[in-house]
């Protein structure tokens, strides 16, 4: 804009007078719009900002510019000192179980034709995974899978040194393990934190041993909480997209305060960016029976239950789904002994509510047997409490063996394309899949095979030798406490 070409001093002196205060008035609104990234071309003459309540009651709201007393992310050297802090914390596990099965090797028979003739040789099935320490005596927590089967587990620290450690408690049904190294003292312990109070959003490390390289570490943010992926019926597990893999297992999630808030345990297979992790008040819950007993000891109530569907919840007069319908009750079990009956809904359990059935086990489970607890029921209309003695979960884990000298491996069934083990309450026990099965996992007990009951690999055998190849066969297994039928075919 030029001044002066058509225009007498005093008014040339008014118009500058008026282009700086108009300047003036101005700044402070092109500062905010340019912070806000949308600076426009040319300074509006009237600018106003209106609030959501403004915007829609057509009224303008005076803008302030909101400065954050204290940042709300961390700066990358902030990052790089928590991931120092914690990374001593942080312990990598490879294990070794002793196998036997046929191997390639030459004929002892043929010393001038060497030719490569199956035979027996012993071997070993070598793993790895990731732990942290919970204890500066040497506890390590760790996934239970991680050390399944292990005949040797060796922890090796962020300072390269290794020992060995012994497997002094397992939980299966939450997938944990505790470990003990040998030797070892004054450790950098980990804080446990509040996996109740993480928010999805909230940014994450996981530090990991992946595909064997040591101490890795990834970042992320709590993508969604309490997913259920049928791992089991304490499902519970925080979904992150920090990166996951292969040899993570057992490792820790921190949050940015440099606290435990999950173990890393699962991926999406075949998905990019999601993984799943336990979160640390499973741990917080049972930890303490892992260190006195090896083991976990769980109530139960005995009875099977079902989610409440909308259409249920109008039926039942609920309102809303929430709670867990209660379809069955078993004979002479607690809830029978508390008057609980099919069509009940569960409400809550000792003053925790149930919004999802699946939240219905792990509130239960938290509680020992022998335990009372109280339970709010929805029947027909009218809201009642009914106090209920929990019995014994059975099929829990007993102590862990101590492995002494050689173990026999799992047996190999080749018709089911599985590796099994008797079962110390009978049955037997599938420790390993060496083909794809839709309806059969490891830690699976098979005790019934086409009506006939099987309490050991024998007897396995000697059902399964009167069936041939291609044909199928009822299975009734045992899964988490719970009974199902799964039709397997046979292959030659």
């Amino acid at each position: 804009m030029v001044y002066g070409a058509f225009t007498s001093p005093d008014t040339m002196n008014k118009l500058q007078t008026t282009r700086s205060r108009l300047l003036r008035s101005t700044l402070p609104w092109l500062a905010a719009l340019t912070l806000a990234g949308c600076g426009p071309a040319q300074p509006p003459s009237e600018p106003t900002v209106h609030s959501a309540a403004g915007q829609a009651a057509g009224q303008a709201a005076t803008p302030t510019l909101q400065i954050a007393a204290k940042a709300s992310l961390p700066t990358q050297s902030a990052i790089a000192d928590l991931v120092e802090h914690v990374a001593p914390m942080v312990v990598n596990i490879t294990t070794v179980q002793n196998m036997s099965g046929m191997r390639s090797g030459p004929s002892p028979f043929n010393l001038f034709f060497p030719e490569r003739m199956p035979r027996p040789m012993p071997h070993q099935r070598k793993g790895a995974g990731t732990g942290f320490i919970i204890d500066s005596r040497g506890f390590v927590v760790t996934n239970a899978h991680v050390v399944r089967g292990a005949d040797e587990v060796t922890v090796r620290l962020r300072d390269d040194r290794q020992f060995t450690a012994e497997v002094v408690g397992r939980d299966r049904r939450l997938d944990l393990a505790l470990l003990k190294i040998a030797g070892a003292e004054n450790l950098p312990a980990a804080t446990l934190g509040d996996s109740d109070a993480l928010r999805v959003g909230e940014q994450v490390i996981a530090v990991g041993n992946p595909f064997g390289l040591g101490h890795t570490v990834t970042m992320g943010i709590v993508s969604a909480k309490a997913r259920s992926i049928g791992a089991g019926p304490y499902d519970d597990f925080i979904q992150t997209d920090a990166s996951i893999n292969p040899g993570n297992s057992g490792g820790p999630l921190f949050n940015l305060r440099g606290e435990v808030v999950g173990i890393a345990t699962a991926i999406r297979a075949g998905a990019d960016g999601i993984s799943f992790a336990i979160p640390i008040h499973a741990l917080k819950e049972t930890v303490s029976q892992l260190k006195d007993r090896g083991y976990v000891q769980r109530g139960k109530l005995g009875l099977a239950f079902q989610p409440v569907t909308k259409h249920l919840a109008q039926a039942l007069g609920l309102g809303q789904p929430r709670g867990a319908l209660v379809s069955e009750v078993m004979r002479g079990s607690a809830a029978a002994k508390a008057k609980i009956k099919p069509g009940d809904v569960i409400l809550a359990v000792d003053g925790v509510k149930i919004r999802r059935a699946e939240e219905l086990p792990r509130n239960v489970a938290r509680h020992a047997p022998g335990a009372s607890i109280a339970i709010e029921l929805f029947r027909n209309g009218k809201t009642i409490q009914r106090t209920a003695t929990l019995d014994k979960l059975e099929g829990e884990d007993g102590p862990p063996k101590r492995r002494a000298g050689k173990q026999p491996p799992p047996e190999r069934e080749s018709m089911l394309g599985i590796e099994v083990e008797d079962a110390s309450s009978g049955g037997v026990r599938i420790v390993g899949l060496t083909r794809p099965h839709d309806d059969l996992r490891p830690g699976d007990v098979i005790v019934e095979i086409n009506g006939t009951k099987i309490r050991n690999v024998a007897a396995l055998r000697a059902v399964l030798g009167k069936a041939s190849a291609g044909d199928s066969v009822l299975f009734r297994i045992e899964r988490n406490g719970n009974s199902r039928f799964v039709g397997v075919p046979l292959k030659g």
